[in-house]
């Protein structure tokens, strides 16, 4: 999406030059003069016969202003050494434009500019029919949505991949009732908003000499850069010696043209057409009802690229930011009238797309230009974008506001391998010299030399009110028919996770820099995804919008897959490259105002980084380069990870559907109690704790669900086994995540402590039959109730009293619930003893440690997990309870548990 534009403004480079013999000026002040022209090859040549010339004058249109200047060329020195005769911007020499003008072999077609004028135009170059090369051509499929599908945007675009991913692009047609406005056309806009153009040759997209060459390797296509990065700019490294940041020469690439205004551009536009299309050579009366086809259009476009005839020049407003200069649809209310404002808010409105519902890109906070914020494209005939697949390979969807259709050919993602071989066989002097040309958006090459070489490949014409989507890792290219206005953003719903995951490590093999943070959005999808599952399981809430996040949940699910595999390589990395370094627990907020990259390979850092403590602060690495960039001793370095792995294994597992795991992510992570819940729906009651729990129990489902208060809560069935006993990874943390309370808290193992607590029993209860009611440790009584001592849920530094019971389900199962005595209305329920407690000791930590982060002190030490045995807890290790409770089943009607108590 978009087209290269080079930066100018480019560092100055000392270049060795080979010195110079008596009686030759120097490099630099080379007097010009001779018009021998004999080869635009890039290599040397000698050996040329002498030549008497007269100087010859050159005219450039470049930048608003015309040069002219005489040269003369000396036949005894070797012109071509310092020579960009291919028609590509050079280093740093004032005056290559002219090279390209007189190093061409084929006549100039189009003059832009005259003495009174820059904008006005000759065009001299004619269409030339006969010679068309027209593609033959499959075209990619076409949608229409009815009414109720294009309600809702993501939902639509997901009915529509298994049939159109197949073919790289596809258009959408929407219903004849959508007709946003467009506010460019409003006068004030169209007569008075001015934009800058490139100038593209369209007979050097494929044609081309290659350069020398470059002394800046890593330059891409214009940045759709993060808050924080300078566009134009890039950090490089060599080894473990960082480098400033520098600008790179310049590139074959799109000069910068005049500015126009939308009016003035539509008249220039349809002034080249007018006249290249000429048909009786300016004679009145046919040609102004004469207007080209797009096949008449589509067949000339591919024989200057293939064998031009001669130097074509159009102007494109490419990537311009809707932001500076404004959208093609309306984004406030004031734009619109009545019934309009609908389009404001609309899905279809490119401006919305990263705040849709299940768009990934929300999760990005950073202003990200093209990305985030839709670029807008002003397009005249021929104006071209070259093959590309988007930014980390994401979905793109463009609408074409007005003007002349927009000519596409698409290449479907599982063939993109192919289109790349193909592209480097017939191009290889370009991508000897230039090895990532394709991220550079300046080179085309021909659907039927793409097709020949086995590359499925497919056209869209796009017309107005349509819009092209794009699928992931798509190559895509095109041209526009004539004078229009597009607009452009990146999608990424969840299931361009896998893409996207490929794309990033692409980019750290190739050290290329990142648009998006991959595990910001990765990890926001799946903090997202949590919370419904909690909010589906464990309450009643089966809103549209969590049961769209349940769809890529489970073990199959599209989300805890991709998850799955991104913790796996997180894993494996921890495990292999960081076990000898300090290990300190990330800031929240380490990338939540500048983005945070590998000072080496650019990958993002979001999840982990390598510092050291010698080094500038601001600087990091990935896992990887820890040892790479820069010079300190390995002592010096320290990782920063955002999670332990057991918490991340803890997410996957919730993501796969593990009740308990949703249960411990959503109270750890996201800060969710069930009592929260409980609380609100559980009214007072002046009977016993044991009648009020009763009351407000009731059946639930058969899949071991229950409904606690007033049909509002689902209690977690016990679904986990020995989960206390986590592993913890050599690297991982073993304190839990909300206990940073400031940038680089250094992490350190708790010691597992178990004390002896006195409990007190207030009621043995009645023994129940059935197998539930018993295990082989113990026999659970309806109605037991007991009370013992532990830290107070809401004052940490002081002692209460918890009551401990357990109540009839109605399941024919135990329900087991703990609640402090000064706080009834406090409970804690679950189908285990342990389990309820556990849940006590969590809601500690947590207020402990949010009083910490207050500044209150002598709080007491976390107690660890495993610290409390919910079976103590309830009195089940006292012997005296358990004696107490065995001679009440008298009939022993508990077989399970007597069967393992023979005595």
């Amino acid at each position: 999406m978009g087209t290269q534009l080079i930066n100018h403004q480019v560092k100055e480079e000392t270049v060795d030059f080979p010195s110079i013999p008596p009686g030759f000026e120097s490099f630099t002040a080379f007097r010009i003069n001779d018009n021998s022209i004999t080869s635009t090859s890039s290599v040397t040549t000698s050996g040329l016969a002498p030549q008497t010339a007269k100087p010859e004058l050159v005219h450039m249109y470049g930048q608003d202003q015309t040069i002219r200047r005489s040269r003369r060329r000396r036949s005894e020195i070797t012109h071509n050494r310092f020579d960009c005769s291919s028609g590509d911007e050079c280093d740093s020499d004032p005056f290559d434009h002219i090279d390209q003008i007189l190093g061409s072999r084929i006549p100039t077609g189009v003059i832009r500019g005259c003495d009174k004028c820059t904008n006005c135009q000759k065009v001299t170059a004619k269409w030339r029919p006969e010679e068309a090369r027209v593609p033959i051509l499959s075209e990619a499929p076409a949608f229409y949505p009815t009414e109720e599908e294009f309600e809702d945007t993501l939902k639509y675009i997901a009915s529509i991949r298994n049939e159109a991913e197949s073919y790289g692009i596809c258009r959408i047609i929407p219903p004849s009732s959508w007709k946003p406005p467009c506010p460019l056309k409003q006068k004030n806009i169209w007569e008075n908003s001015t934009f800058a153009t490139r100038i593209q040759r369209v007979d050097k997209l494929q044609n081309r000499d290659s350069m020398r060459k470059m002394f800046r390797p890593n330059y891409h296509k214009k940045k759709k850069a993060r808050r924080g990065t300078k566009a134009g700019f890039d950090h490089v490294t060599h080894g473990s010696n960082a480098v400033e940041p520098v600008a790179h020469e310049a590139d074959f690439g799109f000069e910068t043209g005049p500015q126009f205004t939308l009016d003035e551009f539509k008249k220039y536009a349809d002034d080249f057409k007018r006249q290249y299309f000429r048909i009786n050579d300016g004679k009145p009366g046919i040609q102004d009802s004469w207007e080209p086809l797009v096949e008449n259009i589509e067949g000339e476009y591919w024989r200057m690229v293939e064998n031009p005839t001669e130097e074509i020049e159009v102007l494109y407003g490419a990537d311009l930011e809707t932001c500076t200069f404004g959208s093609g649809f309306p984004i406030v209310s004031c734009q619109v009238l009545g019934s309009d404002e609908k389009y404001v808010k609309s899905g279809w409105n490119l401006n919305n797309f990263p705040k849709l519902q299940r768009s990934l890109l929300k999760y990005e906070s950073s202003d990200i230009s093209g990305v985030l914020v839709p670029w807008l494209y002003i397009g005249m005939c021929f104006s071209s974008f070259c093959w590309h697949v988007e930014d980390h390979h994401m979905y793109s969807i463009n609408y074409l506001h007005w003007g002349a259709p927009k000519m596409w050919y698409g290449v479907a993602g599982k063939d993109a391998v192919k289109l790349e071989a193909a592209m480097r066989k017939h191009l290889p002097n370009l991508f000897a010299e230039q090895p990532d040309l394709l991220h550079k958006l300046v080179t085309q090459l021909s659907p039927s030399i793409l097709k020949s070489e086995g590359v499925p490949i497919y056209r869209c014409i796009q017309n107005p009110g349509e819009f092209v989507l794009t699928f992931p890792r798509s190559y895509h290219a095109g041209f526009n028919c004539g004078f229009n206005c597009a607009e452009a953003v990146n999608v990424a719903p969840v299931d361009w996770l896998p893409h996207g995951h490929t794309a990033i490590e692409l980019y750290r093999e190739q050290a290329r820099k990142t648009s998006i943070s991959h595990d910001k959005l990765l990890l926001g999808a799946a903090r997202d995804a949590v919370k419904a599952q909690w909010e589906i399981n464990l309450l009643r809430k089966n809103t549209p919008d969590n049961l769209k996040w349940k769809d890529v949940c489970g073990k199959e699910g599209i989300l805890s897959k991709a998850l799955k595999e991104r913790v796996e390589m997180e894993r494996v990395r921890r495990d292999f490259l960081c076990k000898s370094s300090q290990s300190l627990k990330m800031d929240a907020n380490f990338d939540s105002v500048n983005e945070r990259e590998c000072s080496v390979c650019y990958f993002d850092l979001h999840l982990s980084a390598a510092g050291c403590h010698n080094c500038s602060p601001e600087k990091y690495s990935c896992m990887s380069h820890a040892n790479q960039f820069c010079s300190c001793s390995s002592g010096s370095k320290y990782f920063l990870f955002r999670y332990d792995m057991s918490d991340l294994e803890i997410l996957v597992e919730a993501l796969e559907g593990k009740l308990s795991a949703i249960y411990r992510w959503a109270k750890k992570d996201l800060g969710l109690y069930l009592t929260d819940h409980l609380n609100k729906d559980s009214p007072r009651s002046t009977g016993s704790p044991a009648e009020e729990r009763k009351d407000f129990v009731k059946e639930g489902s058969e899949n071991n669900r229950l409904f606690v208060g007033n049909s509002d809560v689902i209690v977690l069935s016990d679904d986990e086994a020995g989960d206390e006993d986590k592993k913890v990874s050599p690297c991982g943390i073993n304190t839990p995540a909300f206990l940073a309370c400031g940038p680089h808290q250094e992490i350190r193992d708790c010691a597992s402590v178990k004390e002896k607590y006195n409990v007190e029993l207030l009621e043995f209860g009645v023994v129940q039959p059935g197998k539930l009611w018993c295990d082989n440790r113990a026999i659970y009584p309806k109605g037991f109730r007991s009370r013992v001592k532990y830290l107070d849920i809401f004052d940490p530094n002081n002692i209460c009293y918890y009551i401990s019971q357990i109540l009839d389900a109605g399941l024919g199962r135990p329900l087991f619930m703990v609640s402090p005595e000064k706080y009834p209305s406090e409970v804690f329920i679950y189908f285990s003893p342990v389990k309820c407690w556990e849940m006590v000791r969590e809601r500690i930590n947590h207020e402990i440690s949010e009083q910490h982060k207050l500044g209150k002190a002598n709080l007491p030490v976390l107690p660890p997990p495993g610290s409390l045995d919910g079976m103590e807890m309830f009195g089940f290790s006292s012997p005296f309870i358990l004696q107490g409770i065995q001679s009440i089943d008298r009939n022993r009607v508990c077989e399970e548990y007597w069967k393992s108590h023979k005595f």
